[in-house]
């Protein structure tokens, strides 16, 4: 099978290199990756040529429209493809795992894998960590496995038959927050989604490059409102999202993590509960904060 792996970024170009870079470890070398960024300072230092191509493209910022712009070049060319994160690093086994999964399972259209670490909830992981607690992993002794009704973005797999026509919402913009649960949602309407611990990796949550406080705040209330209307969403997730983040926010204000900007975040929850009950809550609408 032709597996290439897609990788969105910007303003991250030393950890982009690093990560790309590490996937010259996997037992099974990707056919292919493409970076797809921004401006050329976004890459610099990117290996052009690595034990496999690596290609890059640019196209307008934000996760969607380049992971869209990865879509459209790759149209014809894969079998697999793989979304990576700019900060997640696979296991050594990870796409060779990937490729055995979709050769023996035809009915499975997507596939996400057991995040070891997740910067994502504390201050970050830093590469050499993250590839210390990859080599420290052991992998259950049984393959666990369940069906998802949509998928974790950090690392997001789809087999590429079955995503014609499908495409990522451009309407949320920036970092895209629930992005990949929209796609995969829809892709899961096609096949089988599949949580595995066959796959494993650790998810750096690098804290450059990322959407405001006041943004993001305003997203965790406007997106996922906006899926539930597109019914792209499962509503026990949308709601459990929107409810949690704003009593995490709230609660935080006064003694805030200090790589978290927990006030600028409520602002923005506060600002999208304002636009909701106007009838005017949308999206791009994080353009204007």
């Amino acid at each position: 099978m032709k597996l290439y792996v897609i990788v969105a970024s910007i303003g991250r170009a030393e950890l982009l290199a690093a990560t790309i870079g590490q996937l010259s470890d996997q037992t099974r070398h990707p056919d292919g990756v493409l970076v797809v960024s921004v401006s050329e300072a976004d890459v610099a230092g990117v290996a052009m040529q690595a034990d496999f191509p690596v290609e890059i493209i640019f196209a307008e910022m934000g996760l969607p429209k380049q992971r869209n712009a990865g879509l459209r070049h790759l149209a014809g060319k894969a079998d697999i493809i793989v979304f990576f994160d700019d900060d997640f690093v696979p296991c050594r086994t990870y796409l060779a795992e990937l490729e055995a999964l979709f050769e023996s399972r035809p009915e499975v259209v997507g596939a996400t894998g057991r995040v070891i670490a997740d910067g994502i909830k504390t201050r970050g992981i830093s590469f050499t960590e993250a590839v210390r607690l990859n080599a420290e992993d052991v992998p259950p002794a049984v393959t666990h496995e369940r069906e998802m009704p949509a998928l974790y973005g950090c690392n997001l797999s789809a087999r590429a038959s079955a995503t014609k026509d499908l495409w990522f919402d451009e309407n949320l913009p920036l970092y895209g927050w629930q992005e990949d649960v929209d796609f995969s949602y829809q892709l899961g309407k096609r096949g089988k989604l599949l949580l595995t611990d066959r796959l494993a990796g650790v998810h750096m949550g690098a804290k450059s490059g990322r959407t405001s406080g006041r943004r993001l705040g305003y997203s965790q209330i406007a997106n996922p409102v906006y899926l539930l209307r597109k019914n792209t969403i499962p509503h026990r997730l949308a709601w459990r999202l929107m409810v949690k983040n704003v009593a995490a926010n709230a609660l935080r204000t006064l003694r805030p993590e200090p790589y978290i900007d927990r006030r600028g975040r409520l602002v923005g929850n506060l600002l999208a509960i304002r636009d909701y009950a106007r009838g005017r809550l949308h999206p791009m609408l994080v353009w204007d904060l």
